[in-house]
């Protein structure tokens, strides 16, 4: 663990728009900067990566910030207790946004008018039962539109919140703020 902790870096700070009356701070993850979570019972790095080209690994899936027409952010959960962003791995050669498409259909009972890809999350497992494996997962920020709440799969409840209230309701495992915090800043939701 001494080498992922030599290799941890402070991340940048941002004010986030849901804590503006508060001296609060978010970390953010710069471009490929590093940070060691311990996840699925091993050791990671992760690591944000710009849009503009895809990092090397295995494609993981796609995630998003889904934003409604009034300006709601769409949040899920299979408990009713922990709420996240939808998403999911690919299903046979999907792309990416293919893969986004499908994923925010089968979650969010919501059909994407506009897509706008924000970066990508890499992540190199370097412990566990899963050491070697490099994983990158693709990071959305969705225009949608909500149909009837027909839950099928495994998400059983489904939320809208503003962008204020986002990262006070956004479950979020320990380790993959910064990497949360930079998505919601490339999707506009932070300040």
């Amino acid at each position: 663990m001494d080498q992922v902790a030599s290799r941890w870096r402070s991340p940048r700070h941002l004010r986030v728009s849901a804590v503006s009356d508060r001296a609060e701070q978010a970390a953010l993850a710069a471009d490929g900067e590093q940070f060691a979570v311990h996840s699925n019972g091993g050791n990671w790095l992760i690591a944000w990566h710009s849009p503009l080209s895809v990092p090397e690994g295995t494609p993981h899936g796609a995630n998003a910030f889904c934003i409604t027409l009034d300006d709601q952010i769409v949040l899920i959960s299979g408990d009713g207790e922990r709420w996240g962003w939808p998403g999911g791995r690919p299903e046979g050669d999907e792309s990416w946004e293919q893969t986004l498409r499908r994923e925010v259909l089968e979650e969010v009972c919501a059909t994407v008018s506009n897509a706008r890809l924000l970066g990508f999350c890499r992540a190199v497992c370097l412990s566990g039962s899963e050491r070697g494996l490099v994983l990158v997962r693709s990071m959305w920020r969705a225009e949608v539109e909500l149909m009837p709440w027909e839950p099928r799969y495994e998400i059983r409840h489904r939320r809208l919140v503003s962008a204020n209230e986002l990262l006070t309701q956004l479950w979020i495992e320990k380790g993959f703020e910064p990497i949360y915090s930079r998505a919601a800043f490339e999707a506009g939701l932070m300040r």
